[in-house]
This record gives structure tokens, C-alpha cells and sequence, in this order.
């Protein structure tokens, strides 16, 4: 077997990385040719195909997707430190991969991230809006936002915003007596069904949800809600207008369910320029430490 050409194998991470010769060139102002003459290369020193030829879009055969997954993370790390090492932590470049919840990517994350593409016009910057849990490290991702997330050595990052949560329904639902059954809008992922407990102008107050609705996004149930399927739990960050307008009826502020969106990234990676100077300049959006929709 050949020496392993490590040259050979940043390239492959790279085009893996980026799903394909063509991003991965024009990401980085390398040419298709120089790119695919390392896979080969690399093919050849390992013995074994490691991407799937002419397919529209780039497919890792079962020892490719190994190797991604063994190397992606320390030689990556290498690799950005080179290249912040060579640009003097000047302009950034390169790909930086967000993954965020629904809601928070489409009413704040994207308007931010077009603002930090302008300033650093060589950076491209790749949002996916999903509600379920990732593993950062796992699946390639620079940072992760995410609400509450469980305190764990993993990963490491900050605090961007604070939010509550209130109760609401439209006008056409009336807020029955505490201790109702009520009909109710739920997150798919929402787990055992507990009853709400409220603070409303009279004081305490609890309510048994009966699901009627059950979705997978919080853009949804917040959109179910405004169409009358029920009662639901939303952001008041998101309902606020609603409620102000007449449009939905606040029943009360769920207490002891505290709202906070961290921005993390894996602690044993290396924080390039690209991580750190888009976590601050995000968290400048939020300064005052509320949501705003």
C-alpha cells in the first residue's frame, strides 16, 4: 500500500464536506480537475473506492463515509488552523455549517447570517432548519443552536437569548374554568402529555391539553393555533403581536418552563476565526437578551 497522502486526504473531507467537486471548487477557488486527480490518488494509495462516479450529486461508498467519519474532525481542525495561520486571521473563508431549530433559523438566524455573508463576502454559509437533536461532530456541523440543551462536557458555548412561554388560543375558544380538559395543539416530539400550568390575572391555573394536533415544528402549531385547532403553548416572542392585535388570547404565562437559546459547538474542536467571530457577532444581534420575531 502506498504512503497516505495526507495532502489527498484533506481534499477528500473537503469535497465530502461540501457534497461535491463542483461546491467544493468553488468554495475554495480550487479547480474540479485538481480535486478529483486527489480522490483518485487517494483511492489508489487506500486501495478502495471511497465516492460513487456519476451520480448528479456526490455519494460516499460505505468505506467513504468510514473515512469521513474517522477523519473529518482533526484533520479539519488542522487544516483551518494552516489556513488561519497563512490569512493572519484576515478575511474568512471557507464553509460554515449551521444546524438550528425551525422557528429560530426562519425569524432570526437567516436575516443574521445574510448580514455576517455581506461583511465576508468568501464565506458560505449553510443554515439547515431542524427541530431534532444532532450530533455536531457526527454529522459535520460548526454549530448547533439549540433551546434548554442538556449541560454536557460535549460541548461548549453561549447564551444568545431569553424567551417565556404563553398559553393562547383565538378569541372563538373561550378559556374554561382550572381543571379543564381543553383541546390542544402539541409538538409531535412533545413526549408525556402533562397538564399547563398557568398565571393568569386571577391567579394559578391548570389545564389537561387533549391533543387534536400534533406537528413536528413550532412555526406549525403556532400557524394550527391562529386557525383555531386549539389551545397551545408559544413563544410570547412569537405570539406577542397575535395577542396584541386580538388575534389570539393569552390564557396565562406557563410558569416554570424557562426559554433560553445557546449557540454551542463541540468542545475537543478547535474554534476557528469563522466559529468564534460569527458567535460574537451574533450574540451583538441579541445583545439585550430577548427574542424578538
Amino acid at each position: 500500500m502506498e504512503q497516505l497522502d495526507l495532502d489527498a486526504l484533506a481534499d477528500f473531507i473537503l469535497v465530502a464536506t461540501h457534497g461535491g467537486l463542483g461546491k467544493a471548487a468553488r468554495s475554495t477557488g480550487r479547480s474540479k480537475a485538481t480535486l478529483s486527480r486527489k480522490l483518485t490518488e487517494l483511492e489508489n494509495a487506500l486501495q478502495v473506492r471511497l465516492v460513487e462516479r456519476g451520480a448528479q450529486a456526490l455519494r460516499l461508498t460505505e468505506a467513504g463515509a468510514a473515512l469521513y467519519a474517522r477523519a473529518r474532525g482533526p484533520l479539519a481542525d488542522l487544516v483551518q488552523a494552516g489556513d488561519d495561520i497563512r490569512s493572519g486571521g484576515g478575511e474568512l473563508a471557507g464553509l460554515l455549517r449551521i444546524s438550528a431549530p425551525v422557528l429560530f433559523s426562519q425569524v432570526a438566524l437567516s436575516r443574521a447570517a445574510a448580514t455576517f455573508s455581506r461583511l465576508h463576502p468568501r464565506l458560505e454559509i449553510e443554515i439547515n432548519a431542524e427541530d431534532r437533536f444532532v450530533d455536531p461532530v457526527e454529522e459535520g456541523y460548526d454549530l448547533v443552536v439549540r433551546t434548554n440543551p442538556k449541560p454536557t462536557e460535549a460541548m461548549v458555548g453561549r447564551r444568545l437569548a431569553t424567551d417565556e412561554l404563553v398559553l393562547a388560543a383565538v378569541p372563538d375558544i373561550e378559556r374554561p374554568a382550572s381543571g379543564s380538559i381543553v383541546p390542544a395543539v402539541l409538538m409531535s416530539r412533545a413526549g408525556e402529555i402533562r397538564p399547563w400550568v398557568v398565571m393568569t390575572d386571577a391567579g394559578e391555573a391548570t389545564f389537561t391539553p387533549r391533543p387534536v394536533l400534533r406537528l413536528s415544528s413550532m412555526l406549525m402549531v403556532y400557524e394550527a393555533a391562529k386557525a383555531g385547532g386549539g389551545a397551545a403553548v408559544l413563544p410570547v416572542s412569537l405570539a406577542a403581536r397575535d395577542i396584541a392585535a386580538g388575534r389570539l388570547v393569552s390564557w396565562g404565562k406557563v410558569l416554570n418552563r424557562p426559554v433560553e437559546v445557546w449557540i454551542l459547538h463541540a468542545s475537543q474542536r478547535l474554534s476557528s476565526p469563522k466559529v468564534t467571530r460569527f458567535v460574537s457577532f451574533l450574540a451583538d444581534q441579541f445583545r439585550g437578551g430577548q427574542l424578538e420575531v
